[in-house]
């Protein structure tokens, strides 16, 4: 398999890495933050060849301003979407990458993880929506002791608007419209639901 060995640096760059693996669906899907899309964005499928992750990540490190990248002590990302990404941007950064799991519905760290007191933590998530699992990730890492001082992500499907109250800087941003379970249009509503999300 060939793969593009340039870093993406604009949308295009990124929504081609997306096409190029087949990771751009078209149909009627509802997302983890519980509303729905036409189109889904399925990052574990952009993120399963290995040299391709690394470029993306080097990409969203490359977005971030140095003097974040500079603070960061180590990397966290909610599970299941951020693993992926988030392993490869500690790569990136010389830095461990812990993962947050929520088995009884709230975030934690498991399996040894343990942030030291005051940590600087970088959030790194795949797509971002309505905000709603990074703020809960975020919340959960005070609770363990750390400081989330940014989030980065691969995707913002909020075209900007969400507010994860730290700076937030993701690679690039989708204007696909999301629905309310009560605002489905038609010609969606016709189309069979799937949920491909990792969230229940």
């Amino acid at each position: 398999m060939t793969l593009k060995q340039d870093i993406p640096d604009t949308v295009e760059a990124v929504m081609d890495e997306f096409r190029a693996s087949g990771a751009l669906l078209e149909g009627h899907f509802k997302l983890s933050s519980g509303r729905h899309s036409g189109h889904y964005l399925q990052c574990a499928r952009v993120l399963m060849n290995p040299a391709r992750a690394g470029r993306l990540a080097q990409a969203v490190v490359n977005a971030m301003p140095a003097e974040v990248v500079a603070a960061v002590d180590v990397v966290v990302s909610p599970a299941m979407g951020g693993i992926i990404i988030g392993h490869e941007v500690a790569r990136v950064l010389g830095k461990d990458a812990l993962f947050l799991e929520r088995p009884e519905g709230v975030f934690h760290l498991r399996r040894g993880f343990a942030l030291e007191p005051g940590a600087k933590v970088l959030m790194v998530e795949d797509v971002v929506t309505t905000g709603l699992s990074s703020r809960e990730a975020i919340a959960a890492v005070a609770r363990e002791g750390g400081e989330v001082i940014a989030e980065c992500a691969l995707i913002d499907r909020s075209m900007g608007s969400v507010d994860l109250g730290v700076p937030f800087y993701p690679l690039a941003a989708f204007d696909f419209p999301t629905y309310a379970e009560n605002e489905i249009p038609e010609e969606l509503a016709a189309i069979e639901v799937t949920k491909p999300g990792s969230r229940k």
